[in-house]
């Protein structure tokens, strides 16, 4: 099976909230695989989403950060800086049931939970993928979650797996051993420029191709070291247009105007380098996944830690307030996520 990344170099596009749905709508309808949500953003935001939602107390996340050894991804990188490169067999003391939390969430789905610690660490990471000695401590270190992915595969046994990857939006050493542990890499974005210079970014961080200012910095890019190292990019699987203010049952002018902008440059990075796409010969504009604004579905599925599948039409009882999912936009909701999930 496949692992994906959901990244963009920009914050509040939904990459979270679409983690979400893809690993809960995945487990559901593939009860005979195990999902793996491996959470690589400190803020932990699908984290306490899968856990149940919002909570003051956040007493789920305490249970697995105060841990001995902490329930988290801090925990088992923890456990990797204290022997850099030796590989870890015992990962299950890391992964936690989010069912057991939350009996929403299906019971094949599992999680390494995000934490706040991995902020702290993430400078000891660096430092320890710059040792001199052995010669490919970089290549060792930025594989620790490709580790990850491969001792969890192996837990699985005959069962298929699939990892879904939440990033952060920088481009932090925590950031890089997510995506490295992926083959694909999934873009969400808002309708907005700010998002269609991010999406650049993006293959310029990865790929190292980009402007003439970013080919000054070329010769240091990750992806020249990768390339130098025989490490493996994931590959732009799709990019997902989320949040798309609909007029009538279309994309208002506003928004299709800069998603043709978004187009356009994917498609224009596209005809140079096929090779940076998860489907090579397909034009990408062609598969781009357009997701409608319905802040109140949204809303709810993250507050309550509720997955797609189980969301019914009518009135709900939010935190003591009455908000109403109408039947018609939630129909088109969900169609519109479904479609973005049997991409995977």
């Amino acid at each position: 099976m496949s692992s994906y990344a959901f990244w963009n170099n920009k914050g509040g596009v939904g990459k979270s909230f679409l983690g979400f749905i893809a690993s809960t709508e995945y487990a559901h309808t593939h009860p005979d695989a195990d999902v793996y949500v491996i959470d690589l953003c400190p803020q932990g935001n699908i984290s306490e989403t899968l856990l149940g939602g919002f909570d003051i107390d956040a007493k789920a996340l305490r249970t697995l950060t105060e841990a001995n050894p902490r329930c988290t991804i801090a925990g088992y990188i923890e456990e990797r800086l204290s022997s850099p490169f030796r590989m870890i067999s015992d990962v299950g003391k890391y992964v936690s049931r989010p069912s057991d939390f939350n009996n929403n969430i299906p019971e094949n789905l599992f999680l390494l939970c995000g934490d706040n610690l991995l902020e702290i660490l993430s400078e000891a990471i660096r430092q320890t993928s710059q040792l001199a000695v052995p010669f490919d401590a970089w290549k060792q270190v930025i594989s620790w979650i490709a580790d990850l992915v491969k001792e969890l595969r192996l837990r699985s046994g005959d069962r298929d797996a699939m990892f879904i990857i939440d990033l952060n939006p920088s481009f932090a050493i925590y950031t890089q051993l997510g995506l490295v542990a992926a083959d694909n890499v999934i873009v969400p974005f808002t309708a907005d420029d700010s998002s269609r210079r991010a999406i650049e970014n993006v293959i310029a961080l990865l790929f190292g191709v980009g402007d003439k200012h970013t080919q000054v910095y070329a010769k240091i890019s990750f992806s020249k070291k990768a390339k130098e190292e025989g490490v493996v990019q994931p590959r732009l699987h799709t990019f997902v247009s989320n949040r798309v203010t609909l007029y009538d049952g279309k994309p208002s002018k506003a928004f299709k105007v800069v998603n043709e902008r978004v187009q356009a440059t994917v498609d224009r990075i596209h005809e140079k380098h096929r090779s940076f796409y998860a489907i090579p010969k397909e034009k990408p504009s062609s598969a781009f996944v357009q997701v409608p604004d319905y802040h109140g579905a949204c809303v709810y599925v993250a507050t309550t830690g509720t997955p797609l599948h189980k969301v019914t039409p009518g009135p709900k009882n939010l935190d003591g307030e009455r908000i109403q999912l109408n039947q018609d936009p939630l129909d088109r909701y969900k169609a519109a996520l479904r479609e973005f999930v049997d991409r995977l």
